[in-house]
């Protein structure tokens, strides 16, 4: 006899979770989407260079080549 009613308000509080928070973000939503605007996050084509340069993948000469392209 309360299984069926407690199955109801389970439903209705994951209905709720889900849908009638309008204009909220869900309580697992944190705060990626500052961080995360695309859902992946996003880097600047200098910090890019920077890296490659820093993990020894270019040469300063390329670094500093790719720099002045990017700045211009």
């Amino acid at each position: 006899m309360m299984m069926p009613v407690i199955m109801v308000i389970v439903v209705l509080i994951v209905l709720y979770l889900i849908f009638g928070r309008a204009g909220s973000r869900p309580p697992w939503g944190g705060d990626a989407d500052k961080r995360y605007p695309h859902g992946r996050e996003v880097e600047s084509a200098i910090d890019i260079l920077k890296k490659r340069y820093a993990g020894g993948e270019i040469s300063k000469e390329e670094y500093e080549q790719i720099k002045k392209d990017l700045e211009s």
